[in-house]
């Protein structure tokens, strides 16, 4: 097995990007009526997070068949270390109260694209 940092290395060396985000698996770990006591606090803290740039993307997931919710969420956090990442989720309400618990990983981005595209005279702004 070979070590992130070293990994990580490799992959600036060869031209990669090697973006390290962090991100958490978050699923339900008490009943729904929990999950749903503590949703406002923790879309306030997300759009804090988000406001200082401590949060790349978040959403729920859908099961396997994509045709249902599956109560799974998942939240790509921008931080210095997985240290700095692992008290960005553990201070989210979801999961510092218990309705919900985490796995949080680091992500390496190497590949990939995306375009912005922002009208300026209208209220068309579009991602893809």
């Amino acid at each position: 097995m070979v070590a992130w940092t070293e990994y990580k290395s490799q992959a600036k060396a060869r031209g990669a990007l090697a973006l390290e985000l962090y991100v958490a698996q978050s699923t339900p770990a008490k009943a729904p009526e929990d999950v749903k006591a503590n949703l406002p606090d923790h879309l306030a803290y997300q759009a804090k997070l988000e406001r200082v740039g401590q949060l790349a993307f978040a959403g729920p997931m859908s099961d396997e068949s994509g045709e249902h919710m599956q109560g799974v969420g998942l939240i790509i956090y921008r931080a210095d270390s997985l240290e700095a990442a692992r008290a960005l989720a553990d201070a989210d309400p979801m999961h510092s109260s218990g309705a919900r618990s985490f796995v949080l990983r680091r992500w390496m981005i190497n590949e990939g694209s995306f375009t912005l595209n922002v009208g300026l005279s209208a209220a068309d702004t579009t991602f893809s």
